[in-house]
């Protein structure tokens, strides 16, 4: 099913209250099920979310997660500890493809009994559960954080916790340090210096209600919104200055793109300025990468050239985002040029007077990134219910902003 939309005025104005971080809410969710005493308030209601909260849940032998990447990385490393649990752990065709043999071999070195039910390095996994022993293991530093906290959330149930090496420079460093932080206030004691993770180990702590800061990642698209608007004020509730979340980065960028950011007392408050980038956006998002998707977009809306590396995470995926966003934005009409970690938005075209379908690729950022570009462009989205992979408000939210929604 499609999704025509458009917005009629150009005038976005509206309070959006976006619910908690997914990031958040799935590392907690596994800290939960090992110290039951944790209240999590404002846990995220992203299909992601409820697929690991079902997951740790379940007495089945077969538990499948879909689409859900984190869901993957953090469950094989719990599996691994609940012993004599034996399960196959499996997701769509999609995840089936996406390697996670690199945080297998280091749960093997600590003593997981881990095998592939089908191809070598890739889901499906048959886990048994055993007693893991703690190790110094060393990781090269440029692969997804969420194999690096996977096993940071493992470790306080280590008898002796664990120190990990990272060699190299870091990918999405801000996402080990949310872990590092979660962990911090929940008691239990880590540290992270040149490049070595350690994480002491902690039995048991006291209860505890962690409420969980809303999603900077879906707060993305607001911005987008307001840089291609031609006037408005969007309110989001629930966002402070101080963010664990890396993609808080997006108030700096977007201050280049014309959105001014304003906290009052929980509120987020976005408004038009003037813009700064003359002709060329150049950033380095290997902190970030997961809102390539939507500043690609923003800067074809604007008309401004645009450079983004530190993307190599992208190509594993949902769907191999550099290529899916090539392919849509080069529909437009626009030259595209991509690396294996950059997209390089060359020349802008002239405004396209005809509907263009943007595929989604089972991506819910390809929905949402691409959605803003409806105020100038006639657009229509395939497949839009992806969203609700992490954002199932999206298009409720969206109207309530004076987009129109035509399901066809």
């Amino acid at each position: 099913m499609n999704l025509e939309i458009f917005h009629p005025s150009k005038v976005c104005n509206g309070v959006i209250n976006i619910k908690g971080s997914k990031s958040i809410s799935n590392r907690l969710l596994f800290l939960q099920s090992v110290y039951p005493k944790i209240n999590i308030i404002n846990i995220s209601n992203s299909e992601d979310t409820h697929v690991m909260k079902k997951a740790l849940k379940s007495k089945n032998s077969l538990i499948d997660i879909g689409h859900a990447g984190t869901a993957m990385r953090f469950l094989t490393s719990y599996f691994s500890t609940v012993k004599d649990r034996e399960i196959i752990l499996t997701g769509s065709k999609r995840m089936q493809e996406r390697p996670i043999k690199i945080l297998v071999d280091v749960l093997k070195k600590i003593g997981a009994n881990i095998s592939y039910e089908k191809k070598e390095g890739f889901p499906p996994l048959k886990i048994i559960g055993s007693n893991l022993k703690s190790k110094y293991i060393f990781l090269s530093a440029n692969i997804s954080s969420q194999y690096i906290s996977s096993l940071i959330l493992l470790a306080p149930n280590l008898d002796n916790g664990l120190k990990i090496k990272l060699n190299g420079e870091i990918t999405s460093a801000p996402y080990i340090k949310m872990t590092l932080e979660i962990l911090k206030e929940l008691g239990i004691n880590s540290f992270f210096e040149n490049n070595i993770i350690t994480i002491l180990p902690k039995k048991e702590i006291k209860s505890i209600s962690y409420k969980v800061e809303s999603d900077w990642s879906s707060a993305s698209y607001f911005y987008s919104i307001i840089a291609l608007c031609e006037e408005g004020e969007i309110v989001l509730n629930n966002f402070n200055k101080k963010s664990l979340q890396g993609d808080s980065c997006l108030v700096q960028i977007y201050d280049l793109l014309g959105v001014l950011s304003k906290f009052d007392n929980g509120k987020l408050i976005l408004s038009k300025k003037k813009i700064e980038v003359k002709n060329e956006l150049n950033l380095n998002l290997i902190d970030s990468p997961d809102i390539a998707q939507t500043i690609a977009v923003t800067c074809f809306g604007l008309g401004l050239k645009c450079n983004l590396k530190g993307l190599h995470t992208l190509k594993i995926k949902e769907t191999d985002r550099l290529v899916s966003l090539k392919n849509e934005i080069t529909k437009l009409g626009s030259e595209v040029r991509i690396t294996d970690n950059s997209f390089h938005l060359n020349k802008i075209n002239k405004k396209n007077s005809k509907s263009c379908l943007i595929k989604t690729y089972n991506d819910h950022r390809m929905a949402m990134a691409f959605a803003p570009l409806s105020i100038n462009y006639p657009i229509q989205i395939e497949d839009f219910e992806v969203v609700k992979k992490s954002y199932p408000d999206f298009w409720s939210d969206i109207e309530n902003i004076g987009f129109n929604i035509i399901k066809s």
